[in-house]
């Protein structure tokens, strides 16, 4: 390992560089998966990178093993981001004795507290990875978050060496397009792994039937975290309105959270509960969105959307996407699979913009799938742009 950066040392042999990702785990989250997708394309194709992952909550997560598999190393912090001074002081140490070449944090505000930590050390690039844009801070307090949110985005707006946005919209955001600069601040898009949208599946009639579904279903399909934000209360009374023009139709959901109940409730409520399933956190949407017949994003409008990975893996898989006016228009690679559709527009319009669409033919999805993977969110894309990045250009 080197003890300072350098691409190539005294006698000619290919030093490594040294990453420092500091992520909350390596579990289930967009952030960290996109992550273990870069990493996993770098080991073989970028092998003088060693990528390390320092998570702040402490846990293992789901991608660990695969991550050690490949020669990554994981670092969980012994103590939570609360207990601010032991939790500053034990960062500090990881990264001096780490010696690493890259700090690459992706904490959005919270970065500053590591841009903080590594001051006076030798990394040679701190990097400040924003991926939201409700621009939270991890207090309750409302006053703390207040006084403390503009601070910090200005900490990392000055230390850091470059401010990296998932989309214009956050990049925008978090720097303000008056200071953006574009010799240090760029757009750097998740690239997708569009192999699960190759694999064979069932058929579309045993797929329903499966669910509990007569076989000419027609499937809304809404997957995201189950909560107030994501609006999956509103897709029941969409449903409702749906019916009385294709009595076919029914809804499933794909994600975890606190509404899952919710949802369960109202449903009984209209008495559609028959039409409805609520599948919890699933790892096969590839499957679930071939074999759906509209994606519904009903995410409430303010703040916007920072991306949305999900709509472009809806559009890998063809499938049309029925969208709140939250999404911002970086998402869209096919605009013709989109319907936007304002949420205070009520559920009545959006079950007539979501009947248009299911009465509509459903394109080939490979033709979509060849569209992705070329596009500025494909694999290859994605990490040229992150190891670009690190190189300095």
């Amino acid at each position: 390992m080197s003890t300072e950066y350098q691409n190539v040392s005294s006698n000619g042999h290919h030093k490594s560089i040294r990453l420092l990702h500091i992520v909350e785990s390596l579990n289930t989250g967009a952030v960290e998966n996109w992550l273990y997708r870069m990493f996993s394309a770098a080991s073989t194709s970028h092998p003088q990178y060693h990528w390390t992952f320092f998570c702040t909550l402490g846990k293992p997560g789901r991608l660990d093993e695969r991550v050690r598999q490949l020669g990554g190393e994981i670092i969980y912090s012994p103590c939570e981001l609360d207990r601010k001074r032991s939790f500053f002081s034990n960062l500090r140490r990881v990264i001096r004795e780490g010696n690493y070449d890259v700090l690459h944090s992706h904490h959005d505000f919270v970065s500053a507290v590591y841009l903080c930590a590594a001051l006076g050390t030798p990394i040679r690039k701190r990097i400040v990875h924003v991926h939201n844009t409700d621009e939270g801070l991890p207090t309750p307090s409302a006053v703390k978050r207040r006084l403390l949110k503009e601070p910090m985005r200005r900490a990392c707006i000055r230390l850091a060496d470059n401010v990296v946005g998932i989309s214009n919209e956050v990049l925008a955001k978090f720097s303000g397009k008056s200071s953006i600069r574009t010799a240090r601040d760029r757009v750097i898009y998740y690239g997708v792994d569009t192999s699960p949208f190759r694999q064979s599946v069932c058929t579309r009639e045993q797929f329903r039937l499966s669910l509990g579904f007569s076989t000419d279903a027609k499937i809304i399909l809404f997957i995201g975290r189950m909560v107030e934000l994501k609006n999956p209360i509103f897709v029941i009374e969409v449903l409702s309105r749906l019916l009385e023009i294709n009595p076919n139709a029914v809804a499933v959901f794909a994600g975890a959270g606190p509404l899952e109940s919710n949802v369960r409730e109202l449903a009984c409520q209209y008495n559609i509960a028959g039409r409805v399933r609520v599948l919890g956190w699933r790892d096969d949407t590839a499957t679930l969105m071939r074999l759906s017949d509209a994606l519904i994003f009903p995410r409430l409008e303010e703040p916007k959307e920072g991306l949305g990975l999900v709509l472009v893996e809806a559009q890998a898989a063809g499938l049309p996407i029925i969208a709140s006016a939250s999404i911002t228009e970086d998402v869209k690679v096919f605009p013709e699979l989109f319907e936007t559709v304002p949420v205070a527009a009520g559920a009545a319009v959006w079950a007539e913009a979501v009947a248009t669409r299911l009465s509509a033919p459903r394109p080939n999805h490979e033709d979509f799938l060849k569209g992705i993977d070329s596009s500025r969110f494909g694999l290859s894309q994605s990490l040229s742009s992150l190891m670009a990045l690190y190189e300095g250009r």
